[in-house]
């Protein structure tokens, strides 16, 4: 093994906090079973009866939400009454909504990306079929899920949170935002301002600055991991409120706060 700090992955799969078996790598994003993790809670706590449906992608991205929503849902897993999976190849996922509309479900968890987030939405509109719909942050995006599927149809879906939607309104006179909106505007006047992954990048950077910080002149790799993995209580600026981030050498975990949020068609509104 070289040693070589990687930092700050763009993905939240469990294996990138893992301190004790990959030492050197680092993810960013929020857990993806901590966040299944949060949908089980809100689940019973307010529909403690739910029949559960889960269509999810069948690799170790979508495995790692199921296990984290079933985890969390604990004595009560004989919640879920159907389980789906799909290809990422596959070209639809009618027939997988059909047969989950099929087992009465009444509620249902979407473990997929865009694309079949897109198409699940759609179908569950051509099916008539009204879940309570749980959706993950990665695929919850107005302009790449939402838009193609239907605005309208959208309506309702329930994902977590971690980032203010630099689009949204509510944000417009924070103060972090509009120092956002004035360094693209100087570093990239030509970027698409409703695409996330900018806001993610610039997240990243921060990150990055402020272990680049607490390591002064010492830039050796150990002092590099180091200090990425002694953040403590460090805020970023376009994290939802309350949110800070404590890293250790034992918890590789950056991301860990997530508010849960309802689509009500054109934004979203905080679930409390």
């Amino acid at each position: 093994m070289r040693k070589v700090p990687q930092l700050h992955v763009a993905t939240g799969a469990t294996k990138w906090n893992d301190p004790k078996n990959f030492p050197w790598t680092m993810g960013w994003q929020p857990n993806y079973q901590t966040e299944g993790r949060i949908y089980a809670a809100h689940i019973l706590q307010t529909k403690p009866n739910a029949k559960i449906g889960i269509l999810f992608q069948n690799d170790d991205y979508g495995k790692d939400y199921v296990k984290g929503l079933k985890d969390g849902l604990g004595d009560k897993v004989k919640m879920i009454v159907d389980t789906q999976n799909f290809q990422a190849t596959d070209p639809t996922v009618d027939s997988q909504l059909i047969t989950l509309k099929n087992s009465g479900a009444d509620t249902l968890f979407l473990f997929t990306y865009s694309k079949q987030a897109a198409q699940a939405i759609s179908k569950l509109d051509d099916l008539n079929w009204k879940p309570t719909t749980y959706l993950h942050l990665g695929a919850a995006s107005v302009g790449a899920t939402f838009k193609p599927a239907g605005l309208e149809k959208s309506k309702g879906i329930l994902s977590a949170g971690f980032l203010k939607d630099v689009t949204d309104p509510r944000w417009a006179n924070d103060e972090d935002v509009k120092d956002f909106f004035v360094w693209m505007k100087e570093n990239l006047p030509q970027a698409d301002i409703n695409d996330s992954l900018n806001e993610a990048g610039y997240m990243y950077a921060k990150t990055l600055e402020q272990v680049l910080r607490q390591a002064g002149d010492d830039l050796t790799r150990e002092n590099i991991m180091k200090q990425a993995a002694s953040l403590k209580d460090f805020k970023l600026p376009l994290l939802l409120p309350g949110s800070t981030i404590n890293t250790s050498a034992t918890d590789y975990r950056v991301i860990k706060y997530m508010k849960l949020q309802r689509f009500n068609g054109k934004t979203w509104d905080f679930v409390e």
